[in-house]
């Protein structure tokens, strides 16, 4: 099996590469609404492909082609390493995010807060659904969701040959440590494709607005200003 699966991510790469597939950035205006907010089925969309399987946690993850290139580049080069990559979650369209966005808003631990406090809480490590950068086939969750995971042990060398390695393929662990950094807590699972998401970031400040995101009818979307999810939900993050 796992001799089967390797051999399909190598086919992957090769064919995406036949095809003139590049890992490049793309001008933000190539960037459409619907993408940018989720409104996608990765499945049925042209640039998007599975990740093959013997890099996942589970079946049925997708990225854009450029980055699940990189990304399986990666994982082959941590994998020679003895480092073990798996992909625990990768795009996640609008409908998904939502889910799980609506999923923690009924908890019944929140019985008795405001609006407000519920959404911000949600909102340590979860996005409001349309402003997800998982939404955009960039960004990907490694090996466990978990930061106790990451400090010692197999999770703590997984950590390590990241940080060392993972910008020479494109991903950067844009929800940092920094203090100063406002938005999502610190998230060392997160690890994002940047030669696309910087363009697809860029895009999202030119083509999605507060009244985009009203309009999405959101549990605690109308409060998207005042906790300031555009300046420091999705332009919170560390830049490389």
């Amino acid at each position: 099996m796992y001799f089967r699966s390797m051999l399909r991510s190598i086919a992957v790469c090769f064919l995406l590469t036949c095809t003139g597939v590049q890992a490049q950035d793309r001008d933000s205006t190539e960037w459409t609404v619907s993408e940018l907010i989720g409104l996608i089925v990765p499945s049925r969309h042209p640039d998007f492909v599975p990740i093959p399987e013997v890099w996942c946690a589970k079946d049925g993850l997708y990225l854009r082609k450029a980055a699940a290139i990189a990304f399986v580049q990666m994982a082959e080069a941590a994998a020679a390493d003895g480092v073990q990559l798996r992909v625990v979650s990768a795009t996640r369209n609008f409908s998904y995010q939502h889910g799980i966005w609506s999923r923690k808003w009924q908890r019944s631990n929140y019985s008795g807060w405001s609006e407000i406090d519920i959404a911000r809480d949600i909102l340590k490590y979860s996005a409001m659904p349309g402003t997800s950068r998982h939404h955009w086939g960039t960004d990907l969750d490694l090996n466990n969701l978990e930061n106790a995971y990451f400090e010692a042990g197999e999770g703590a060398v997984v950590a390590a040959w990241l940080m060392e390695h993972a910008q020479l393929f494109g991903f950067h662990q844009v929800y940092s440590a920094d203090p100063i950094r406002p938005g999502y807590l610190l998230e060392r699972w997160h690890w994002s494709y940047m030669p696309l998401a910087g363009s697809m970031l860029n895009a999202y400040n030119v083509c999605v607005d507060l009244q985009t995101l009203h309009s999405l009818e959101v549990e605690g979307m109308q409060w998207a200003d005042s906790l300031r999810i555009l300046p420091d939900f999705v332009n919170g993050i560390d830049r490389p």
